[in-house]
């Protein structure tokens, strides 16, 4: 299918920016980039300004160095500054695994003042700034607690996928040399439950110098507690203080390790620093999803994977927005969940992978119907290529054919979007992410073969952040 679906004249009238926006910008960023960077810079707050905007050089040694100079905290970035105005607006709105369970909503102040209980607690115990602290929690905010107190201490976090064997978390555990531990009793999935503690349990059987693991209770589940290496976090923050002042960090200071999904060899473990990819996340949010202050957005990924640190946690808390946080799955307790939350939320941005497009799809239109959807103005997919037929069945089956659909192409490596059609200003191609977002220079001899997979990209920014957790 190669026909083009022209972009929706009254989204256009209100979008964020048009063509000719795009093309100034994109041109802006790759003819002047020091300009450039340094205008967008300033969406970020910063301690200290720096020196230089950019210091490359890919001549061996490679060097590449961004913001030479400059310091500031993403935990204060995503927090502090929007509790002058906003410490009341909602910061996520946590949907359980059961759809009998309330919805939980979380301020900005309510987050504040639980990352710096988590910071204060691991302060506590010993974590410093450099040290690094594997996470293996469900998809919960005292997840997002314990990143953003990493973060504000200026510890580096490494969040591995609650889904994992403990084989898999021991060899993160072991490669990235991760001495603190924050885990919960179990998860919820689909009705059942995932022993996360358990799992961590025969996971640091195989490895040595953890020193100490926080256990967060979610489930209330029966698990053993090690005497002097597991605390139940409640515990430990239940009288520390809901004030904690943040570690300014240097603009190329580590910020998390990632490891990837190790589909094409055994996973590598890719740290992003603090400024760039901060500001990355940040630019990519406001701008491939035309977000506006009164917007519920809704990222379906887990925070185990890059889409979730970028588009549940730090794109998103950056930017002040209003999150939706699942802890379930798309089919239960029926296939009508992703869209009975969408109406009960009125989310009005769905970013989801074209896996679940497609399962959903072959349950047939009588879920999609049951419900109304009307908040949606925005789709969204990532994770994958989508094909045409699903992309079709999205806009006009879930969107009601009024959606513009942000077909997104990035990965673990580039820490945020890298192509998409930036809302109101392309025409939509079914199954084409279209166009590189700023900073992003496609290659010629690659872009004929027509094979993302093959893409190479040069990014003013985005190559900044990405190293090896060994070269650490």
């Amino acid at each position: 299918m190669s026909h083009i679906i022209n972009a929706n004249r009254e989204f256009n009238q209100k979008a964020l920016i048009n063509m000719q926006g795009y093309h100034k910008l994109y041109r802006q960023s790759i003819e002047h980039p020091n300009e450039f960077w340094a205008e967008q810079a300033e969406r970020l707050t910063w301690h200290r300004k720096w020196d230089q905007v950019q210091s490359v050089s890919f001549h061996k040694p490679i060097s590449i160095q961004w913001f030479e100079g400059g310091m500031l905290n993403v935990s204060y970035n995503c927090i502090d500054r929007h509790l002058a105005k906003n410490a009341q607006k909602t910061a996520f709105l946590f949907e359980s695994d059961s759809a009998e369970v309330p919805t939980r909503k979380i301020t900005y102040q309510n987050l504040h003042d639980e990352v710096c209980k988590y910071a204060n607690a691991l302060k506590k115990s010993g974590v410093q700034k450099g040290d690094r602290v594997t996470i293996y929690m469900p998809m919960i905010p005292e997840t997002t607690f314990a990143m953003l107190a990493c973060t504000r201490i200026g510890a580096i976090h490494s969040v591995v996928f609650g889904g994992f064997s403990p084989d898999s978390i021991a060899d993160r555990i072991k490669d990235c040399d991760s001495t603190w531990v924050i885990t919960a009793d179990e998860g919820l999935r689909g009705g059942k439950k995932i022993p996360l503690k358990a799992n961590m349990d025969a996971a640091l059987e195989k490895v040595s110098g953890v020193k100490k693991v926080f256990v967060v209770k979610h489930s209330g589940g029966p698990v053993h507690m090690k005497a002097e290496r597991d605390f139940w976090m409640h515990q430990e923050t239940e009288n520390l203080s809901p004030q904690c002042d943040p570690v300014w960090m240097n603009a190329e200071d580590p910020l998390f390790i990632l490891y990837t999904s190790g589909s094409t060899g055994k996973p590598k473990g890719v740290v992003h620093t603090t400024a760039g990819y901060l500001l990355w996340a940040n630019m990519t949010f406001h701008y491939v999803f035309d977000h506006r202050p009164e917007d519920v957005f809704w990222c379906t990924a887990d925070v185990g994977w890059v889409t979730g640190h970028s588009y549940v946690v730090y794109g998103s808390l950056s930017n002040a927005a209003t999150s939706v946080m699942f802890e379930g799955i798309p089919n239960y307790p029926d296939h009508s969940r992703f869209w009975q939350i969408i109406d009960k939320n009125q989310v009005s941005i769905f970013y989801t992978a074209p896996t679940a497009i497609r399962a959903l799809m072959r349950e047939g239109d009588q879920w999609v119907k049951k419900t109304s959807r009307k908040s949606l103005r925005l789709l969204g997919s990532v994770g994958e290529p989508i094909n045409p037929e699903a992309w079709l069945w999205y806009y006009n089956t879930v969107g009601d054919a009024r959606c513009p659909i942000v077909d997104t192409w990035w990965q673990t490596e580039t820490g945020g979007i890298m192509i998409a059609p930036l809302p109101g200003a392309f025409d939509l191609k079914p199954g084409s992410a279209t166009l590189p977002f700023f900073g992003v220079y496609p290659s010629r001899s690659t872009c004929n073969r027509f094979n993302l997979r093959e893409f190479f990209f040069f990014s003013f920014l985005i190559v900044i952040g990405t190293k090896l957790a060994s070269q650490l």
